[in-house]
C-alpha cells in the first residue's frame, strides 16, 4: 500500500503482511524533502496498518486525509514533557505545549461525530527542584481549546507498581511521596459520545455479593441526605461502576480485560526485541490501560488511531479486542520491534529472516 503526500508524495511501498527494512532501505529512510517527507506502509494486519513516519507528515498524508470523520478513538500516550530530550522524541517546556496544541485540530477532525480523544500524560518536575511543573494539565488544556473539543472526564491512572521516582527527592530527600498516577483527559467533539460502562464493569466486593444473595440491606436517609431506596441495590447488573481513578493492578478491573494486566502482554515483545537486537520501548503505554478505553468507548470493527505508536501496544490491544487500527511512529527501530506483538508476523518475520 502506498501513502500519498497530498498529491504528490514519495513513498515507499511495503508487502502486503510485513515487510523488515534491509540496512540498505534504512539508510534512505530520511528521503524526501522538506515539502515531501517520506511515510510508508511498515506492515499490516488483518485489521490494522502501522505508518512509518512523524504524525505531522502522516496528517498531511493522502492516507489519514481520506480517513477524516471515519475514527472512532484517538488513545494514545505522547511522548511526556521530560526535563531531558529522550530517544523517543519529546519536546520540552514551552515547545512541548506549542508542539501538542498545533497536532489537536488535525487529529480532532479525523474523528466520527460521536468519536473521543484519549490522552495520557504524565507528571513532570522542575529540573534540580522538588517542585512539580504545571505543564502537563497546561498542554492538555491547550490541546482542548485548540480543538474546541468538551472535556468529558479527567481520569486518574494508578500504578501502585511503579517504582519510586523522582529517586531525588523520594529514595534520597525523602522529601516527597512517589509519583504513581498519570493523567488521562478523555475529550470530544460531542456532549455524548459513544461510552458504555457497563463494558467495563468492575467485579462486585464480596460484601456486595452477600447483599445480592440475602436480597436485603439498610435502606433510608443516610447523614449525606441521600435517599436509599428499598431495592435500588438488589439487582445483579454484572458488577459495579468503576471510579475515574482507574487501577491498573488488577484488584479493581474488569474481569473480562484482565489479560491485559501485569507483564504478560509484552512478554512477546521483549522476547521479539532481545532475538532481534532491537531496542525495547522505554515508555511503552501499558495494555491495561489502552484495552480498557478501547473496551468502554468502541464496538467491534471500530477504527482506532494511535498517533504516537511506539511498540504498539494500542494497536494489537485493539486487534485483541476485534477493532481495526491504525499507528503511526517516527522511529524505524520501534516499528521494527512492535512485528513482536503480533505472533503470525513474527513468525513469518522469523522464517524470512532464516530463509
Amino acid at each position: 500500500m502506498k501513502i500519498d503526500c497530498k498529491a504528490s508524495e514519495r513513498v515507499r511501498a511495503s508487502r502486503t503482511q510485513v515487510r523488515r527494512l534491509s540496512v540498505a532501505s534504512k539508510s534512505l529512510k530520511m528521503a524526501g524533502s522538506a515539502e515531501c517527507p517520506v511515510v510508508e506502509v511498515a506492515y499490516q494486519t488483518d485489521l490494522g496498518t502501522m505508518i512509518h513516519g512523524k504524525i505531522e507528515n502522516a496528517l498531511e498524508s493522502r492516507y489519514l486525509q481520506d480517513h477524516k470523520g471515519k475514527i472512532n478513538l484517538i488513545v494514545t500516550s505522547p511522548p511526556f514533557p521530560l526535563v531531558r530530550k529522550k530517544r523517543y522524541g519529546n519536546e520540552t517546556g514551552e515547545a512541548y505545549l506549542q508542539w501538542l496544541e498545533a497536532l489537536a485540530t488535525p487529529l480532532a477532525e479525523l474523528l466520527t461525530d460521536d468519536g473521543s480523544i484519549v490522552i495520557e500524560i504524565g507528571n513532570v518536575w522542575e529540573e534540580g527542584a522538588p517542585i512539580m511543573s504545571t505543564l502537563p494539565l497546561e498542554a492538555l488544556i491547550a490541546f482542548k481549546r485548540a480543538a474546541k473539543l468538551n472535556l468529558c472526564q479527567h481520569v486518574i491512572c494508578h500504578n501502585p507498581a511503579r517504582l519510586p521516582s523522582p529517586a531525588a527527592w523520594v529514595n534520597l530527600k525523602r522529601a516527597r511521596l512517589k509519583d504513581s498516577f498519570t493523567h488521562v483527559w478523555w475529550m470530544s467533539k460531542a456532549e455524548f459520545p459513544k461510552a458504555d460502562n457497563r463494558r467495563v464493569l468492575n467485579p462486585y466486593s464480596k460484601d456486595m455479593k452477600k447483599l445480592l444473595e440475602r436480597q436485603s440491606y439498610n435502606a433510608g436517609t443516610r447523614p449525606s441526605g441521600h435517599v436509599i431506596s428499598k431495592s435500588g441495590f438488589l439487582t445483579d447488573h454484572g458488577g459495579s461502576i468503576g471510579p475515574n481513578v482507574l487501577d491498573l493492578a488488577g484488584e479493581h478491573y474488569p474481569e473480562s480485560l484482565l489479560k491485559y494486566t501485569g507483564t504478560g502482554w509484552d512478554a512477546g515483545y521483549r522476547s521479539y526485541c532481545k532475538k532481534n537486537d532491537l531496542p525495547c520501548h522505554p515508555a511503552r503505554m501499558q495494555s491495561s490501560l489502552s484495552a480498557f478505553f478501547i473496551q468502554f468507548l468502541t464496538d467491534e470493527n471500530d477504527l482506532v488511531l494511535d498517533p504516537f505508536g511506539g511498540s504498539n501496544t494500542t494497536g494489537s490491544v485493539a486487534e485483541s479486542l476485534n477493532r481495526r487500527w491504525i499507528s503511526v511512529e517516527a522511529d524505524r527501530d520501534y516499528v521494527d520491534g512492535s512485528i513482536g506483538r503480533f505472533p503470525r508476523l513474527a513468525f513469518e518475520e522469523q522464517n524470512e529472516s532464516a530463509g
